[in-house]
């Protein structure tokens, strides 16, 4: 059988499956001529989604090739689109399919454990192991968790040793009390000074604070608070009062919005430009945000950001158990959950929480892209450079800068520099020197000229790369100069950009364009950095160029013009005193024991003649 023949066979089967598909709520799973899961999809309608892979011609991209390895199809049927969401989830971290988005977990995030044990411990961990324990969290903000740690240590006694302290040990009197319990942190268990039944109580009040349910405690706190004051037992009464106004200044500090908003969960989500999306959740209860959870997918099929944030809902759900009954979200998405009610706040509380979640959302992405550029400059260096290229609309990413400065004073001894940067860093080797040869007097604009039209007709002569980006350190009227040499002498097209400083000499507006406009740039931002560093590297150049050249001719002006001394002579005298001025200060006999009495005497009355 020929292949052509087999593929017509191959897409009939296909073909025949997507024919008999149900019309309800399922999943569906692609599979390749191994055998292997290398999709799994839901949909709302089974039969209309699958047929759409098959309808149509794909653009180039993975989805052509997923279609292109689709061998066989299976399918579940379910009762409702929830049901084929969390179906989808569980399915796509079971098999881990190669076309399906990946879940990039971050388990580096600490919970607070509340151990199963017959005297529960509750401490912190990164560690989630099921055999029964109670786990909450993760806390992102750390300091967050060591508060409510404080405040039940302060609250309860609760043990903190690793003694194994079950009821036979105990009675069988293994044990003794430690400093804790001296102290007053531990009531005594490990000897009997306190029952399972009163130290468990203890606990459950525990898990109702780290579910955030605070006002259920200092509820029934002030309650018996007030049954013991009418029945005259203010000791005791003051103890209680003394925990519920620790629990009272804790949820004050901790609440974000009203007590009112409870049982809530928000939702956020950011992109990047290498296919990862990062996504934030936040649960509130009674006001304050009792979860806090950022995670990344990385997209393998160019997926929306409604089909990420709808995976990422369920599986925060799922992982959290929530069973909130609504879902603050910034966009619309298309899922429907039973009993739950989308909202994307306008204004309000409820708009503070999404503003709250996209804040961590934000942030957790800049910590990503500074953990992946310490372990990769390149990637700071080609995000620089395509940021340049969005602000300044380029053709391609200007992985070559060069910047030019002149320098002079009051038009002596005037030269010019060239920097050149290459994937944003500093390319020494490629620095040019230029003295100003044709121009006479303090004229910036013609040394400019003169500078660049060398520059760029050795790189044409020589067929040298020119570069992507010129930068000049001016205005508008050092813009147009490098304009008339790069486009109406050399015929080059290459983008000009000016950057200005303000009246401190600090760089301070990016100019682009003919007329030249103001490109706005976040001080502060690493693209203004950069900028900056570019400026001053050049500025630096040709000035230490300038400083060097007038010192050279300073000395050669002063030693040159003696009769009898020759380059010989200078040079010892240079390398011994270091410059002119101290060899006027020496005396003749200091003078001469490097040259000679008579040269000496030469040296010694010409430099005092030419004061």
């Amino acid at each position: 059988m020929s292949s052509v023949a087999h593929n017509n066979q191959h897409i009939e089967y296909l073909m025949g499956i997507v024919g008999n598909l149900p019309e309800g709520p399922g999943i569906y799973q692609y599979l390749n001529a191994e055998g292997t899961i290398i999709y799994v999809g839901k949909a709302k309608n089974l039969k209309r989604r699958v047929y759409s892979y098959f309808s149509k011609e794909h653009e180039p991209g993975k989805t052509r090739v997923l279609v292109s390895k689709i061998a066989d199809i299976r399918y579940i049927v379910v009762n409702s689109e929830e049901d084929a969401l969390l179906l989808e989830n569980n399915l796509i971290k079971k098999y881990k399919p190669r076309y399906n988005v990946l879940l990039k977990d971050d388990k580096t995030y600490p919970s607070i454990c509340v151990q199963n044990e017959y005297f529960p411990r509750v401490f912190k961990t990164r560690r989630i192991i099921k055999n029964g324990s109670s786990y909450y969290g993760p806390y992102s903000h750390v300091p967050s968790m060591y508060a409510v740690l404080d405040l039940i240590k302060r609250l309860y006694p609760i043990r903190t040793c690793h003694l194994n302290l079950t009821p036979e040990n105990i009675r069988a009197g293994k044990f003794n009390v430690c400093l804790e319990y001296h102290i007053k942190n531990c009531a005594g268990p490990c000897v009997g000074l306190q029952s399972q039944e009163e130290y468990l109580k203890n606990i459950d009040e525990i898990k109702e604070i780290l579910k955030g349910n605070t006002q259920d405690i200092t509820r029934l706190l002030l309650d018996r608070m007030q049954e013991l004051a009418a029945e005259m037992k203010f000791e005791e009464a003051q103890l209680l009062k003394e925990k519920y106004q620790l629990i009272e200044n804790y949820r004050a500090k901790s609440e974000v919005v009203s007590s009112v908003l409870h049982n809530i969960d928000v939702f956020a989500i950011e992109e990047d430009e290498n296919n990862s999306a990062f996504i934030n959740y936040l649960h509130i209860t009674n006001g304050a945000i009792n979860q806090a959870f950022t995670f990344e997918y990385k997209k393998k099929l160019n997926e929306s950001k409604e089909e990420l944030l709808a995976l990422g809902i369920i599986e925060m759900r799922e992982r959290y158990k929530s069973l909130s009954r609504e879902i603050i979200v910034p966009f619309e998405v298309d899922m429907e959950l039973n009993d739950v009610t989308f909202t994307i706040p306008q204004r309000g509380d409820k708009k503070k929480l999404l503003e709250l979640s996209i804040l961590n959302v934000k942030q957790y992405k800049a910590d990503r892209m500074k953990q992946a550029e310490k372990l990769n400059p390149e990637q700071r260096s080609m995000r620089l450079m395509k940021e340049i290229q969005q602000e300044l609309h380029l053709d391609k990413p200007p992985m070559q800068i060069e910047c030019f400065d002149n320098s002079n004073i009051q038009g002596s001894d005037a030269v010019a520099a060239c920097v050149v940067f290459k994937m944003a860093k500093p390319s020494k080797k490629d620095y040019r020197k230029y003295n100003i040869k044709t121009v006479v007097g303090p004229d910036d604009y013609a040394s400019m000229k003169e500078v660049v039209r060398r520059r760029y007709q050795r790189a044409i002569d020589e067929e040298a790369p020119l570069p992507d980006l010129i930068i000049t350190d001016g205005g508008k009227g050092q813009m147009e100069v490098v304009r008339e040499v790069i486009e109406d002498e050399l015929k080059l097209h290459i983008p000009i950009a000016g950057l200005a400083k303000d009246n401190r000499h600090r760089t301070s507006e990016l100019l682009f364009g003919f007329p030249p406009q103001t490109i706005g740039i976040k001080q502060q931002s690493p693209l203004f950095k950069l900028l900056t560093q570019i400026q001053d590297e050049v500025h630096r150049f040709a000035i230490t160029f300038h400083r060097d050249k007038r010192s050279k001719r300073q000395v050669s002006s002063a030693l040159d013009s003696l009769n009898g001394i020759g380059e010989k002579t200078k040079s010892a005298l240079l390398k011994h005193f270091k410059s002119v001025k101290r060899i006027k200060e020496a005396s003749e006999e200091e003078i001469a024991a490097v040259v000679g009495e008579a040269k000496a005497r030469i040296v010694k009355e010409g430099l005092s003649v030419s004061d």
